[in-house]
C-alpha cells in the first residue's frame, strides 16, 4: 500500500485557504472516492508525489504535455526567457513567431489572438461571432465542454428545443436562454433546431473530437453536415480545437478533415505547459477585434513571453519527421494490449482510440454519443483508478476525462503499464 500521508496532510491544509482544497474540481478526486496527489516534480513519462511515490502519468496535464514533463529543451527555452523578464505587458517578438507558427499550421486561421486560456480563447471567439452576425444565439453539444463561460454552462432540456438550463448557479437565465444544445452525432438534432431557431443562431461550437465526455469520435459526415448547415443559415462554425489542435497532426484536426471552421479556439499544446489560449479565423471575421475593430477583449499577460516561448519551442518539435506517427503506434501498442487484457478477463469494456488519445469506457455499450457515456459504470471505474494507482499507473481521476500518451512513454511504460492492468483486473474481479 503506497504511503500518501504528506498528500492527505497539505489537502487538510489546503481546504482552509483554497474551496474543496484545489483550484480545479477534477483535482479533488471525488469522482474516484478518495483524497488528491499533490505533485512535487515530474520528469519524461513520470510523476512524483509529495510522499516520494512515482506514477507513470496518462494525464500529461490534461494534454498540453505531447513531449513529456519538463522536456530539456521546452524548459531550455523557458529559463532563457525568464531571464529577459517575467512579463512585459507590452508587445514582444515572440508573440509574432508563435502567431506566424499558428498561423501557418491551420490554413483557415489568417490572423490569431493570444489569451491566456482555453476557456477565454472559446468565450472571446462566441463574442466575435456574435458580433460579426448580429445574432444571439449559439448551439452547443451535449457533453462537449468549452471551458466555464456563462454560455457553456448549459445542459439540454427534454426537448431538443428547450431552452438550456444552467448547470451551475451564478449562469443568468437570460444568457442561458441563449445556449441551444443538439445531440453530438445526431444531424437530425441540429437541422431540427436550425429549422425553427437558425435566423437568431451567431454560431455552432463544437470539438471535432469530443474530449470532454470521454473521447467520442466523430461519425462520418458529421462535421461536414454541420458545415453546410451553417452555411446556409449565415451562421459561423467554431472549432474548439483546445484539445486536438496539435495533438492528431501539424495544426488542427481540421488539417485532416479538409473542413474550414469560420473561427477555431487552441490551448494546450501550443503553451508547452505554461497557461496560454489562442482564437483565431478569417481575416475579415478577427479584424473586428480591438484595436483594429470594436469587438473588446484584452488581457495583461496576453502573449507572456515565457509561454510564447514555451509554445514556440515545443511547436518546432513537433515538426520532426514521423513524430505523430510513432506517438499512435505507441498509443496503439497500449490500446491493443489493454483490448487483448480485457478479452482474456471476459470483460466486454469500450476503449475508443484515436491519434495519442483514448478512453476506457466502462459499458457494454458502443460509445459515440453523450446518452452512451451516460451508461458507465462510475463506481467501477473508481475501483479500477484507486486499484491502478497503488502499482503507480496514474490514470485520469474521473471516467469522463481523457489518457494522454507523450513522446517521452517509453516501450517499458507501455509493458509495465500493461502488466500492472492485468494484475489489477486479476485483483478486482
Amino acid at each position: 500500500m503506497l504511503s500518501m500521508d504528506k498528500s492527505k496532510e497539505i489537502f487538510i491544509t489546503a481546504k482552509e485557504y483554497i474551496p474543496g482544497g484545489v483550484n480545479s474540481p477534477v483535482r479533488a478526486f471525488k469522482a474516484v472516492g478518495m483524497d488528491p496527489l499533490f505533485i512535487k516534480k515530474t520528469k519524461g513519462s513520470k510523476i512524483y508525489d509529495l510522499d516520494g511515490n512515482s506514477f507513470i502519468d496518462y494525464v500529461c496535464s490534461w494534454g498540453p504535455l505531447i513531449l513529456g514533463h519538463a522536456h530539456p529543451q521546452v524548459v531550455q527555452a523557458i529559463c532563457q526567457a525568464a531571464e529577459l523578464g517575467t512579463s512585459y505587458g507590452a508587445p514582444c517578438e515572440g508573440e509574432v513567431e508563435l502567431a506566424r507558427m499558428i498561423c501557418e499550421a491551420i490554413p483557415s486561421i489568417d490572423k490569431v489572438r493570444m489569451v491566456n486560456s482555453g476557456t477565454e480563447a472559446t468565450m472571446s471567439a462566441v463574442r466575435l461571432a456574435r458580433a460579426y452576425t448580429g445574432r444571439n444565439a449559439i448551439l452547443k453539444f451535449a457533453g462537449c465542454y468549452h471551458g466555464h463561460g456563462d454560455s457553456f454552462l448549459i445542459k439540454a432540456g427534454s426537448g431538443l428545443l428547450t431552452a438550456g438550463v444552467p448547470n451551475s448557479p451564478g449562469v443568468p437565465a437570460a444568457i442561458a436562454e441563449q445556449t441551444l444544445v443538439a445531440n453530438y452525432n445526431d444531424i437530425d438534432s441540429v437541422t431540427k433546431i436550425f429549422a425553427q431557431a437558425g435566423s437568431d443562431i451567431a454560431a455552432v461550437i463544437v470539438e471535432p473530437v469530443a474530449g470532454n465526455m470521454g473521447l467520442v469520435l466523430p461519425e462520418p459526415g458529421f462535421l461536414q453536415a454541420l458545415r453546410e448547415i451553417t452555411e446556409q443559415y449565415g451562421a459561423l462554425m467554431i472549432f474548439d480545437e483546445v484539445i486536438s489542435g496539435f495533438r492528431f497532426c501539424y495544426g488542427g484536426y481540421q488539417n485532416i478533415l479538409g473542413i474550414t471552421p469560420d473561427l477555431t479556439a487552441l490551448g494546450k499544446i501550443i503553451g508547452g505547459g505554461l497557461p496560454v489560449g489562442a482564437y483565431g479565423g478569417k481575416r475579415e471575421i478577427m479584424s473586428m477585434i480591438a484595436p483594429e475593430g470594436d469587438v473588446y477583449q484584452a488581457g495583461t499577460l496576453s502573449g507572456n513571453p515565457l509561454a510564447m516561448a514555451a509554445g514556440i519551442a515545443s511547436l518546432k518539435l513537433l515538426q520532426a519527421k514521423n513524430f505523430y506517427s510513432s506517438l499512435e503506434i505507441t498509443t496503439s501498442r497500449l490500446t491493443n494490449g489493454l483490448k487483448t487484457i480485457l478479452a482474456d478477463h471476459g470483460l466486454n469494456y469500450q476503449i475508443n482510440q484515436s491519434g495519442s488519445l483514448f478512453c476506457l469506457f466502462f459499458t457494454n455499450v458502443q460509445v459515440a454519443d453523450y446518452v452512451a457515456v451516460l451508461s458507465c459504470d462510475t463506481e467501477k471505474y473508481a475501483e479500477f483508478f484507486r486499484a491502478l494507482l497503488q502499482k503507480g499507473i496514474y490514470f485520469p481521476p474521473s471516467q469522463f476525462e481523457l489518457c494522454f500518451v507523450s513522446s517521452a512513454h517509453l516501450p517499458q511504460d507501455i509493458e509495465k503499464t500493461l502488466a500492472e492492468i492485468d494484475k489489477v483486473l486479476d485483483e478486482i474481479y
